[in-house]
């Protein structure tokens, strides 16, 4: 195993959680204070961890190249699989519905910025939808060489970011105290989704021959590279804000507006903007091309051959329909996408891990996961309080966020 390799799938771990979901930290965190997300945060994290540990235990009872589907039809049979699938699609169209939603007003603010053009944010919203789609339709090749692009002017765009506001922190406000005990709940779903990045082990899995050591430390350095640049984030936006005005203000371009007038140049006030533009657009270029390549994969099965004007037709009219109907629903699809998210990186490995280990109670593993039952009923509850958190959320009964 080279060193090359643990260092990529580290970075490929690090680069598939840090994105979008990002940008909704603050949004989330208005009304809690900067001490109670970081808690959050945290168990978040470790839960995560945790549960994509699980991922690794359960990769050795299956080739290297297994993915989730063919990990779930293994343990859990046919209804596991289906379980598995829709739980991909929903979390899939869910995190495109935000990204659409959140990318539309930042590419109609943008065009009217440079161009002096007004746009509708519906005309905007399509626009922007389109481009992504042209990009996705003529091939992953192309997705790959525009995001590797992309993504290196995110993290120069970051550090630029991170490193300019850091001077402007106040330190009272980050010791804002929550607003509303409800409000506190109501943040996890959408912390919960930031954290998301079980879609790609097993590709790490394949990648790294399965090898659980290098797979281990992969998984807990590429997490922790984001939590870390989240406490960054989390400081430089809630530091710089005061609580009751980002409350107030609980919409992306809100935000980035804000943060764009707390900085004195010029320049760097446009260096917030497009780190925030890029943020989304990576997202949502990984996340679309996934949906895309999934539903093409499914319709070839059935047609033989890939019609991929089709496909981009039925990967972008639902999440852009959703984006028009409700423009600002950046937030509200995040925290859906926690529920499927929910079933995808914490009830399935659980069920699976659960179900291996009794089956094979009287041989030998290689490998298990510390904290046996216990973690795994701890790891269930925390995943049905996220799930019913959201629905609270969708009933009214809890306060909803942007």
């Amino acid at each position: 195993m080279t060193q090359s390799k643990l260092f990529g799938s580290t970075l490929i771990i690090a680069g598939t959680t840090i994105g979008a979901g990002m940008l909704a930290l603050p949004l989330a965190s208005a009304g809690i204070g900067f001490s109670t997300s970081l808690l959050i945060m945290l168990v978040l994290w470790a839960l995560m961890a945790f549960t994509a540990l699980l991922m690794v235990e359960l990769h050795q009872y299956a080739d290297s190249n297994a993915t989730l589907h063919t990990l779930a039809q293994k343990i859990l049979g046919y209804k596991g699989k289906w379980i598995a699938t829709f739980a991909m699609l929903f979390l899939f169209y869910a995190l495109c519905a935000a990204y659409i939603a959140g990318g539309g007003s930042q590419f109609t603010q943008r065009i009217t910025e440079f161009t002096g053009t007004h746009f509708s944010p519906g005309t905007g919203t399509v626009l922007f939808t389109i481009v992504v789609a042209v990009v996705v339709t003529l091939g992953t090749g192309l997705v790959d060489k525009v995001n590797r692009v992309l993504f290196a002017c995110k993290l120069v765009a970051l550090v630029m970011v991170l490193f300019f506001l850091a001077p402007n922190v106040t330190h009272s406000y980050l010791l804002s105290m929550p607003l509303q005990q409800g409000l506190i709940v109501a943040a996890i779903p959408v912390i919960f989704t930031s954290f998301g990045f079980h879609g790609s082990i097993p590709a790490i899995v394949n990648y790294l021959d399965g090898n659980t050591s290098a797979l281990r430390k992969a998984i807990l350095m590429g997490s922790a590279i984001p939590l870390i640049i989240y406490m960054f984030w989390q400081i430089v936006t809630l530091g710089v804000i005061p609580q009751d005005h980002l409350v107030n203000n609980s919409q992306l371009n809100a935000l980035v507006r804000t943060l764009a007038q707390t900085v004195h140049q010029s320049n760097l006030s446009h260096i917030i903007g497009i780190f925030a533009d890029l943020a989304l657009l990576t997202s949502f270029l990984g996340v679309s091309l996934g949906l895309f390549e999934f539903l093409g994969d499914s319709l070839s099965k059935t047609t033989r051959a890939m019609n991929r004007p089709l496909v981009s037709l039925i990967t972008f009219l639902p999440p852009l329909a959703f984006a028009l109907f409700y423009p600002q629903g950046f937030i509200m699809a995040l925290g859906y996408a926690a529920i499927a998210l929910a079933i995808l990186a914490i009830f399935l490995p659980v069920v699976m891990a659960y179900t291996v280990r009794k089956q094979s109670r009287h041989t030998a593993q290689p490998y298990q996961v510390k904290g046996g039952s216990a973690a795994l009923i701890i790891s269930a509850i925390i995943g049905v309080i996220i799930v019913a958190v959201q629905i609270l959320i969708t009933l009214g009964l809890l306060p909803s966020l942007g």
